[in-house]
């Protein structure tokens, strides 16, 4: 599917912010010992991650997005259900916020341009796709990547890697981060076991030590719904093909 337009934001899609708000509640942790998450400290590699919200950095959560690579400069990664659902249609006026902490917004505010799902997530909310990609609009000249770099996208790179994952629950002004192994879940979803991954965190990147980006909190069950285990459509050919779309 082509990139669509985000069409201007109207009041009443912002009311509806908050059945998104459910929809987006992820959760990590596991059996036997699980880690917990703990405060993300700065650094360069963590400022390409952020907040979407709504209007403006201060405005209500919708997930969390990352800058990956793209030959525009201009690209982010999310979950699917950060953004639309069948129920509800496309979230209007996001904004996407790398580095933001404690009301601090060091690389500024990016209005969200278009988004890019794939057809089976807009049409059935299919979670075998719940992937979105993003193009913000360029800042004062700049795109996004040339002001806090971008991740590469990697596909096919199998399971039982360890990740970090950084992301922004709504009922903290700063993110949490864990290091984890990945598992399977069947064919076309992964899951990782850690503590502390609440609303707001959906969509936060899975990062391996080569900083390339395997995954997002979504998928089964839209992320997870018990507080001890996240899920991300297993990242392969059904996102390359899907990356290419909003790169082309």
């Amino acid at each position: 599917m082509a990139p669509r337009p985000v069409p201007r934001a109207r009041t009443a899609r912002v009311t509806a912010l908050a059945a998104l708000l459910l929809a987006a509640g992820t959760a990590c942790g596991g059996s036997d010992a699980p880690p917990n998450a703990e405060v993300a400290q700065p650094n360069p590699v963590r400022d390409r991650i952020g907040t979407l919200s709504i209007h403006s950095a201060q405005g209500p959560r919708a997930c969390t997005a990352s800058v990956v690579h793209s030959p525009r400069r201009n690209l982010l990664v999310t979950a699917a259900h950060c953004v639309q659902n069948r129920r509800i249609g496309l979230l209007d006026g996001l904004v996407f916020t790398p580095g933001y902490r404690n009301g601090y917004t060091p690389y500024g505010t990016w209005p969200v341009q278009s988004i890019t799902v794939d057809p089976r997530w807009a049409q059935d909310d299919d979670p075998d796709y719940d992937v979105a990609f993003i193009t913000v609009r360029p800042v004062d000249g700049r795109e996004i990547e040339d002001a806090v770099g971008g991740n590469p996208i990697g596909t096919d790179q199998g399971v039982g890697l360890t990740v970090s994952v950084t992301g922004y629950p709504n009922e903290s002004d700063e993110p949490i981060t864990c290091s984890v192994r990945t598992r399977s879940q069947g064919s076309t979803q992964e899951r990782f076991d850690c503590g502390g991954y609440t609303d707001g965190t959906s969509g936060s990147p899975w990062v391996t030590a080569s900083g390339t980006v395997i995954g997002v909190i979504g998928g089964y069950q839209e992320g997870g719904e018990s507080p001890g285990t996240s899920y991300s459509v297993a990242f392969d050919q059904r996102v390359a093909d899907l990356y290419r779309r909003a790169t082309t």
